[in-house]
C-alpha cells in the first residue's frame, strides 16, 4: 500500500514526465534519491490518460523490471507518446490530461482447466487478467470489469486483444490474476 506522499510522488513523475516529453522528445530522468524506498524498489503500473472523460492512451508493464518510480515516469511518456492508438499528446492537450495510475500486484498464476473453470473463478471488478499463449501476451486491469462487466465478455475481448479468436481455446493458454491500486490526481492521490 502506498502512503499519499507516495502516490503524490508518482502523480508528480508522471506529469513531468510528459511535460518533459513535450520539451525533449524523451522522458523524465527520475533521480530515485528524491522519491521514497518503496518507489525506488521494482514495481510495475500502467498509467492511464484521459482527455475530457474519452481515452488518450494508457501504456504499462506487467514485470518488475525497474524501481517503480522510473516505470511510472517511463508509461506516462509511453502512454503520452508511443501508444499506437493514438497520435502524440500535444502542448495544447497537455494540461487538460487528466492522469490515472494504476499501481499492480505481481500476477498470481491462475491454473484451470476449462474456460468454464476460468469464468467461476474470475472476480468482476476486482480481477485484472493476463492471458499467455505462446508468443501472445495481453492484459485487462480491473477497470475494464466497468466496460465489460460479463466474465465470459471480458475474456473474449482479452482473446482478442492478444490477437487470438474470441472462442479460442487451449490447454497451453495461461492465466495470470492481480490486483492494483488505483490513484488518480482528481480524487487527490487518494484510491480512484
Amino acid at each position: 500500500m502506498l502512503s499519499g506522499i507516495e502516490r503524490s510522488q508518482l502523480l508528480g513523475l508522471a506529469d513531468a514526465s510528459i511535460g518533459e516529453g513535450l520539451v525533449t522528445g524523451t522522458p523524465l530522468q527520475v533521480e530515485l534519491q528524491n522519491v521514497t524506498p518503496h518507489l525506488a524498489s521494482p514495481g510495475t503500473t500502467f498509467v492511464t490518460l484521459r482527455l475530457q472523460g474519452q481515452l488518450r492512451g494508457c501504456i504499462g508493464s506487467l514485470e518488475a523490471l525497474r524501481p517503480l518510480a522510473e516505470d511510472c515516469a517511463a508509461n506516462a511518456f509511453a502512454a503520452a507518446f508511443r501508444d499506437p492508438r493514438f497520435a502524440p499528446v500535444t502542448a495544447a492537450e497537455y494540461p487538460l490530461l487528466q492522469l490515472h495510475i494504476s499501481v499492480l500486484e505481481p500476477p498470481r498464476p491462475l491454473s484451470v482447466g476449462s474456460e468454464a473453470e476460468l469464468l467461476d473463478r474470475l472476480r468482476p471488478g476486482e480481477d485484472g487478467l493476463v492471458l499467455v499463449e505462446g508468443g501472445r501476451r495481453a492484459t485487462f486491469l480491473p477497470s475494464v470489469w466497468e466496460q465489460l462487466p460479463d466474465p465470459g465478455e471480458f475474456v473474449r475481448h482479452l482473446k482478442r486483444k492478444a490477437g487470438l479468436p474470441g472462442d479460442y481455446w487451449s490447454t497451453t493458454l495461461q492465466f495470470g490474476r492481480y490486483g492494483v491500486e488505483e490513484f488518480d490526481a482528481a480524487s487527490g492521490g487518494t484510491a480512484a
